[in-house]
């Protein structure tokens, strides 16, 4: 007999693979995580890069302010001595300075064609052009020379018939520019800049200069500028370098980093896998716990405050397993809801009510059950249909079998009140759990088929009390009468909250102080007994 073929597997099938899923979270997490590792070691290179070109443009400014100082005090001394020409007191003269000078590499007296310098017949420096800053003292020109020697001179200085300079290589033993950098004069109040050091740029390099901030070192993009405040009003120096793209370091902190991010992005990826087992491991004990009847409901009582007298019951969904533990309805709703069982649950609790509770309902019709409806019942009309054929059979009225919807629920407004209009033209009545904690706005209210409103059982708690939340029962008690609205409070444990909520008009309400929820057979012999409850409660089975 041929074997049948096996279907192959469908794409969300694939998807939805424990397995899959985990390595996924796996990649996105090391991917996320390496990603930071690298953006913290980039963000530290950028700061150490600022961290270099601050000091980078300290140690110029050091030195500039050397160097200048020197060559004023140099020009000075020659300028207030009374040689002149070029005899051998003024070239001794020049010779003195240059020797008793660190930076001055030439000092010169040039007088039209008479010219001589401390260097002798090496060199004799001589302007070639106007003075690039021309004060009432002092001429300065600027990179006087491009040629790539570091002993021509950078910075020329004159004072009457007198020259000194220093040379390029008294600026670059401090600092070694980066390729592309540059040491600028800025004059005109910032409109003009000429390189000391290094290749032009494109000056201003931000509109407006000089830039509003008032710290020295400015971060651009693609460069870094250090603006060096000098004593002089008339220029203003800028140590500018692009910034430059370093390889990334693994080094200190980043080799663990790596490594670090790899097993964490394995651990993530083994919580995943457990999760989503635990998940499925639950979804399919549930799917048991319905098979084997685990699933048991009970019966929240509501009562008329003023009479105490039970007027209906809230269906509630327990899950006992076989050793006798409970498991929360929070735990296993929001699961159910999730895969789509709470289907089964809210069918298998219509079902149960009608199963235990038909003859009392039959024999009691002011008598009613609530039944909780998730937001897929809420969005679909399918229950309305689950609902009336369960009536059907066990010849119950409709009335008799409210739903009730949470604001959360209703994730499509105009959707949800078709749904609940059906529902109510059959007869149920419409409930809003929990009011006040979702976000059903007064506008959607006064359009939804709505006919009772339960206040949760925090703004409950905060009544009589100074909480920020202990005017919102009275608010949403207030609303619920203006529009014909029945209010039931929920979570009422004590007698003062009971007298309270009776004075404020509500005229029902569950919780402790009347009963726990109750079995089916405690219900009914509540309902028999028809008694008052008083200060009486009924607890569980044990």
């Amino acid at each position: 007999m041929p074997h049948m073929p096996v279907p192959p597997l469908s794409l969300r099938q694939m998807i939805l693979r424990p397995w899959l899923l985990a390595a996924l979270a796996a990649l996105a997490s090391a991917a996320l995580l390496l990603a930071a590792s690298v953006g913290l070691n980039l963000q530290q290179t950028r700061q150490n890069e600022s961290a270099h070109m601050n000091a980078q443009g300290k140690r110029f400014l050091e030195r500039l302010e050397q160097v200048f100082g020197e060559l004023r005090q140099g020009v000075d001394t020659l300028q207030a001595q009374p040689l002149r020409g070029c005899d051998g007191a003024m070239k001794a003269a020049l010779q003195d300075v240059g020797l008793g000078s660190r930076f001055i590499y030439e000092a010169a007296y040039v007088h039209g064609q008479v010219a001589c310098s401390n260097r002798g017949g090496e060199r004799v420096i001589e302007p070639q052009r106007v003075a690039d800053i021309q004060g009432p003292t002092y001429s300065y020109w600027l990179n006087t020379s491009t040629e790539p020697n570091d002993n021509l001179a950078a910075l020329m200085l004159g004072r009457g018939r007198f020259l000194v300079s220093t040379s390029r290589g008294h600026l670059t033993d401090v600092v070694d520019l980066p390729a592309g950098g540059s040491l600028l004069v800025v004059l005109d109040h910032g409109k003009r800049a000429i390189p000391v050091l290094g290749p032009p740029q494109q000056w201003p390099p931000t509109q407006p200069w000089p830039p509003a901030s008032q710290k020295p070192l400015v971060e651009l993009g693609d460069r870094l500028m250090y603006r060096m405040a000098t004593r002089s009003p008339d220029y203003q120096l800028v140590l500018i370098a692009p910034r430059t793209r370093l390889p990334l370091k693994l080094d200190g902190p980043l080799w663990l980093l790596f490594p670090g991010s790899v097993v964490l992005a394995c651990l993530i990826g083994w919580l995943v896998l457990q999760l989503i087992q635990q998940r499925r491991s639950m979804s399919a004990e549930l799917q048991s716990a319905l098979r084997r009847g685990e699933l048991q409901v009970l019966y929240q009582p509501i009562f008329e405050l003023a009479s105490r007298r039970c007027v209906g019951a809230e269906a509630l969904v327990r899950w006992r397993r076989h050793d006798g533990s409970l498991t929360s309805p929070e735990l296993f709703i929001p699961l159910a809801e999730n895969t789509g069982q709470i289907r089964q649950i809210t069918d298998f609790v219509l079902q149960r009510v009608l199963e235990q509770l038909g003859p009392l309902l039959r024999s009691n019709r002011q008598l009613y059950i609530s039944v909780n409806l998730a937001a897929c019942d809420v969005m679909a009309p399918r229950i309305g249909r689950v609902a009336a054929r369960l009536l059907a059979r066990h010849r119950v009225s409709a009335t008799q079998i409210a739903f009730e919807v949470t604001e959360r629920g209703l994730i499509d407004v105009v959707v949800a009140r078709e749904n609940l209009q059906a529902l109510r033209a059959s007869g149920h009545q419409v409930l809003i759990d929990d009011f006040g904690t979702g976000y059903c706005s007064l506008s959607y209210l006064q359009t939804l088929p709505v006919d009772c409103l339960k206040i949760d059982k925090a703004f409950i708690d905060a009544l009589g009390h100074d909480a920020a939340s202990s005017g919102v029962a009275p608010h949403i008690i207030r609303m619920a009468h203006s529009l014909h609205l029945r209010v039931i409070a929920e979570g009422i444990e004590s007698e003062g909250q009971a007298v309270l909520l009776t004075s404020e008009g509500v005229n029902y309400g569950q919780g402790w102080l009347f009963a726990h929820p109750l079995s089916a057979r405690q219900f009914i012999g509540l309902i028999a007994r028809g008694r008052r409850m008083g200060q009486q409660r009924l607890d569980d089975e044990p």
